[in-house]
């Protein structure tokens, strides 16, 4: 009799073939805690095991099926696995093409340029140029910084209260309120709920407009900047939409002082707020854009558009090792065409706009729900302990007296936003998991429930997530006495 012949497995291995599908998924995460680090965040959150996707949805080790509204932090603007972004991974992959291919001019590359230049906002369009870098947002962010400092010879950068720009974006390390550091400078971003100076409104972001105006235009402050950030939407900051008009008046205030003003569109690009730059729906065009995430089609792809005029490098400037990643080009390509293609701004405009009313209805039955807000799909819900006391939301930002902005500033809009519940949005994040739905949590005080789902949501599908959304709110509230009673 021959002898049996036993599975050979590498060092470290398991055969998980005998085990069924849930000690499979057991222990696949079990492997992960004791082999990964403790910074794995969205792991914690979701232990889920992802093996196979489609779309809105993903099925886990375990069998499970869930609809994710995470869509991969906002990267996946087609939804898993789209027809067209494999069939331009594929077509690479057939063609023998380099996979890398550095700062190197391949069709590739030339295809993914064609189609950006077409969608990007007409005053941007005609005097581009572009950067490749990466792979990470972060790292355009410090090419955008680096390319501002060389073009205007000056040091220092504005930016604003609760942006990240990249969690790993070093220029903005150590950031300061002291106008003197040479480095960042952070400026009150305005918002209705927790508006920094109490009123909300136009009136609060008119306030933060002239502090912005009154610190740059301050004898006694450091000199001007070398360029300021701004998020259309701040997105880990909570889905907080910046006012079509104080993005203007951020834009002219720029202008007037030849400082130039960068548009973070990592996370709000490719059609994510309703239209397919956020800058557009303001009329603003930017001096340079930070694009990542989405125009990669899935994959690790970061560049920074710039006016022609800030081209200040030469040959030689630091170069990057993967500014030429091909299946991201392709695929950011086939990305960018079938949303100009298809309208998928525009559509998630309109389910956005929906998906907004309904929660906005959750909010007048809930008392733990402070605010729902965000832009296209790009949504967050505040969630807030109601047994809390209310406060103004002014924080006695430093410098706000000296600039000639009042510190003393009462609640206008007669809603007094109450203490943010981090813990109570945790508990709803779990409780949409237990429904099949994955969610995100963000927001300055990580009491934000965000919904980032891909622009082919159907309306069936943005059914399902209400309900099932509400439901875990409902139930989470009822866990911690959130109460089902509005606030008054």
């Amino acid at each position: 009799m021959g002898r049996t012949q036993v599975k050979s497995l590498p060092r470290g291995a398991v055969d998980d073939t005998a085990l069924t599908p849930r000690s499979a998924h057991e222990g696949i995460l079990r492997r992960q805690a004791a082999r990964e680090s403790a910074a794995r965040t969205y792991a914690r959150a979701l232990p889920i095991v992802p093996v196979r996707a489609r779309g809105l949805t993903i099925e886990g080790a375990d069998g499970r099926r869930y609809l994710d509204c995470l869509s991969g932090a906002g990267t996946l603007a087609l939804g898993h696995n789209h027809p067209v972004v494999l069939e331009a991974i594929r077509k690479v992959l057939d063609s023998g093409a380099p996979l890398n291919a550095l700062d190197l001019a391949t069709p590739v590359k030339d295809a993914f340029l064609t189609e950006l230049l077409r969608t990007l906002p007409p005053g941007l369009a005609e005097r581009a140029r572009v950067r490749f870098c990466g792979p990470a947002g972060s790292e355009a962010v410090e090419t955008a910084y680096a390319l501002v400092r060389a073009a205007t010879g000056r040091s220092g950068l504005l930016a604003f209260t609760g942006a990240a720009h990249g969690s790993n974006a070093r220029v903005l390390d150590g950031t300061s309120a002291d106008t003197h550091d040479g480095r960042v400078v952070r400026l009150p971003y305005p918002q209705d709920y927790r508006c920094p100076f109490g009123v909300g409104g136009e009136r609060g972001a008119d306030l933060g407009a002239r502090w912005t105006e009154s610190l740059l235009d301050d004898p006694g402050a450091a000199p001007l900047p070398a360029g300021m950030i701004i998020e259309p939407v701040q997105a880990e900051g909570g889905a907080i939409p910046a006012p079509d008009t104080w993005l203007r008046r951020m834009r002219q205030l720029t202008a007037d002082r030849s400082i130039p003003l960068i548009a973070d569109e990592m996370q709000t690009g490719v059609g994510r707020t309703g239209a397919f730059w956020a800058v557009e729906h303001s009329g603003v065009t930017p001096d340079v854009m930070v694009l990542s995430q989405a125009i990669g089609g899935s994959l690790p792809l970061a560049v920074v558009v710039h006016r022609d005029d800030l081209d200040a490098w030469g040959p030689g400037a630091p170069a990057d090792t993967f500014p030429g990643n091909q299946l991201a080009m392709a695929a950011g390509t086939a990305t960018l065409a079938h949303v100009r293609e298809n309208a998928l701004a525009e559509r998630a405009a309109t389910v956005g706009a929906r998906i907004l009313g309904q929660l906005q209805q959750l909010a007048s039955e809930l008392a733990c729900v402070g605010d729902v807000r965000g832009r296209g799909l790009m949504i967050g819900v505040e969630l807030v302990d109601p047994e809390g006391e209310g406060h103004s939301g002014f924080s006695g930002a430093p410098g706000a007296a000296e600039s000639g902005v009042a510190a003393s500033v009462t609640q206008g809009s007669g809603r007094q936003p109450l203490p943010a519940a981090p813990e109570l949005a945790v508990a709803v994040q779990q409780e949409c998991l237990r429904r099949g739905l994955i969610v995100g949590l963000g927001g300055r005080h990580a009491s934000v429930v965000q919904l980032l789902p891909p622009l082919t949501l159907t309306d069936e599908q943005a059914a399902a997530v209400l309900d099932r959304l509400a439901d875990a709110v409902r139930a989470a509230a009822r866990c911690r006495g959130g109460g089902t009673a509005a606030a008054p």
